[in-house]
């Protein structure tokens, strides 16, 4: 599994995995293309504030998972890895992330 192998890059992959299926929603709804994580993550909030199937923690996952995508990109030293639990966590949120954006967008509910 990725998570067990390389868990940095594993949470890069699951933070991007988010970021674009959140600039899907964006695009479909808006016609606009959001390249900044703050606005996208802004537009997502406004967007999707009603829906139930985003809820909390998919919320919270695009700035949870910028943090891993950073110590991935920018962190050197002690303490700058993602733990294997932590790397598999995140791409079991990210994979649910993605199935809902998926789904609300199949069924044309994106707002």
């Amino acid at each position: 599994m990725f998570a067990d192998d390389w868990p940095d890059e594993a949470g890069r992959a699951a933070y991007l995995a988010g970021l674009h299926a959140a600039q899907a929603v964006i695009v479909e709804r808006t016609g606009r293309i959001i390249k900044r994580h703050r606005g996208v993550r802004n537009e997502l909030r406004r967007l999707l504030k009603d829906e139930p199937r985003f809820d909390l923690e998919l919320q919270a996952f695009l700035g949870r998972a910028y943090n891993l995508k950073a110590i991935a990109d920018y962190e050197t030293g002690p303490g700058s890895r993602v733990s294997h639990e932590v790397a598999r966590v995140t791409i079991e949120t990210a994979r649910r992330y993605v199935e809902v954006v998926a789904a609300l967008l199949a069924k044309g509910v994106v707002p």
